[in-house]
């Protein structure tokens, strides 16, 4: 599992060894860490190092220190080095340091400023040194126009140092303009922004440097669940189960004008290897289910008669009275339930963390909205994290916030962020096999009285369900990935993936982790 910090919290972590005068040490191993992934990335991208171009863009801080002693350690491999200094002053020691390995320094001004950006477009590398965790708000000029316009014409490989610039270390929110990077390099430990929100999408891949802060890390902003921890956390059959101790997942979901949304969440749900799909809805969509998943049990009656271990309610139920009746049975049956789509509307004034929503933005709006915070999507789609917090806080739910990047939080305050999914899964239908996943584990896990695989994973009790919720949108981004290998996902293939990928968790290919340290 992934975990990552605050800035605030960074920073009292370096604090004991500044105070201890290691400040020199810390940077010098910051900087050998980016000179090691920048070395990496020139051989990967140009076939080696010696006469390529890098530049480096320095701002006045520790951020350029770090930077501009990397940059002496590429000039010393023959790379050719130029440091646009952006401020006025930058670290000294770095800058002299530079400039004793033969770099060549330009001075951004207005005037220089085309010329620059042409010399930063045309270099196999820019590392970007300009703000670091200390940095507040946006780049101010001239900086900012020259990454305005690197934006667009940067041939390069773009590095990070410690984050790029312009982006908030803790909220992941984007101070636009900011220089996307390919490879964000980052020190101590991983910083909450680059897990959640815009900033998710602008880090590229990330390496951590381990400059030794752990022992003085406090408990993590944002956890990552990683495919070791979905092996983990998965319920493997034993001996003597039999179909009701694998878990049973009720299903009311579908409805005439929208049979599919039923048909996929049954098929998502089963291709976990859960115990049983109990589906409740129109006769029509349950024939259509038992042509489709005969494996399913299909009724039209009631929630209250069900045996069930969790229940999954709202896919494709909008305009359904009898759906909706059942939804509302089953938000106050106490068994844990999955709240998607048409359902969310239906939502009591409060509840526990076993009710675990699902919105998009949108419908994270409108959740807010009924509580009577005003909101728009963009507000949400830009601070995602802070908002699917608001609403935990607000209903007493888990909420899974929907998006190119998953956030989970609890209502106890914890974050989960996941991002393995593929843009080929934003097509109709991927919620309704994100929710089929989701309430098969949730019901498979609530058999699991024991607790035992949640707590191998080592998640707070409070925070169980948002660990679940966390492991399945890292399934369903993992099958989605697999299933784009070669081009558009059909949503309706997508569970024989599903099982395809836990098969091999659980058999073992390895999988390439998205973080490396």
């Amino acid at each position: 599992m992934l975990s990552a910090y605050s800035g605030s919290a960074i920073r009292s972590a370096e604090a004991p060894l500044l105070t201890a005068g290691h400040s020199d040490a810390l940077m010098q191993r910051a900087a050998y860490g980016l000179f090691t992934a920048a070395t990496a990335e020139l051989v990967s991208s140009t076939g080696g190092c010696y006469g390529r171009n890098a530049v480096v863009l320095a701002g006045s801080g520790n951020n350029a220190g770090d930077a501009l002693f990397a940059a002496a350690r590429l000039a010393g491999r023959g790379v050719r080095t130029t440091a646009v200094l952006t401020t006025g002053t930058t670290h000294p020691a770095a800058l002299a340091a530079f400039e004793r390995a033969g770099g060549r320094i330009e001075r951004l001004s207005e005037d220089t400023l085309s010329r620059l950006v042409r010399v930063c477009a045309e270099a196999d590398l820019v590392i970007d040194g300009i703000l670091g965790i200390g940095g507040s708000g946006g780049l101010r000029e001239p900086a900012a126009s020259l990454v305005r316009e690197l934006a667009t014409t940067a041939t390069g490989t773009v590095i990070a140092c410690d984050l790029p610039s312009g982006l908030d270390a803790t909220t992941g929110t984007v101070h636009e303009p900011v220089l996307g990077a390919d490879l964000t390099v980052t020190f101590g430990a991983l910083k909450a922004g680059l897990l959640t929100g815009p900033g998710a999408e602008v880090a590229g891949r990330v390496t951590v440097i381990d400059i030794g802060l752990e022992a003085t890390l406090p408990e993590p902003a944002v956890r990552r669940l990683e495919p070791a921890d979905l092996a983990a956390l998965y319920r493997r059959p034993r001996a003597a189960d039999h179909k009701y101790t694998r878990g049973v997942l009720g299903i009311a979901a579908g409805s005439v004008k929208y049979p599919g949304a039923a048909v996929l969440a049954t098929g998502a749900a089963l291709a976990t290897g859960l115990g049983m799909v109990r589906y409740l809805g129109p006769e029509s969509v349950a024939g259509l289910i038992n042509r489709t998943h005969p494996e399913a049990v299909c009724s039209q009656g009631p929630v209250r008669s069900s045996r069930v271990q969790a229940w999954l309610v709202g896919p494709g139920a909008e305009d359904d009275a009898d759906q909706r009746r059942r939804a509302r049975d089953a938000m106050s049956s106490g068994l844990p339930t999955v709240v998607d789509a048409g359902a969310l509307p239906l939502l009591p004034r409060r509840v526990g963390p076993q009710v675990i929503l699902t919105p998009h933005a949108g419908e994270l709006q409108a959740v807010l909205a009924a509580r009577k915070v005003r909101v728009t999507r963009g507000d949400i789609e830009s601070a995602p994290a802070d908002y699917a917090r608001r609403a935990a806080e607000l209903t007493g739910a888990t909420v899974l916030l929907k998006g190119s990047v998953t956030v989970i939080a609890s209502p106890s305050g914890a974050l989960f962020s996941q991002a393995a999914a593929t843009p080929w899964l934003a097509t109709a239908g991927s919620g309704d096999t994100l929710a089929g996943i989701l309430g098969a584990l949730v019901a498979t896990l609530a058999e699991d009285d024991d607790g035992s695989a949640t707590g191998r994973l080592g998640v707070p009790e409070p925070d169980t369900w948002a660990a679940v919720a966390a492991a399945a949108a890292l399934l369903h981004g993992l099958a989605g990935t697999r299933a784009a290998t070669f081009g558009p996902v059909v949503v309706s293939e997508l569970p024989k993936y599903v099982s395809e990928v836990l098969a091999d968790l659980l058999t073992g290919p390895p999988y390439r982790p998205q973080f490396t340290k």
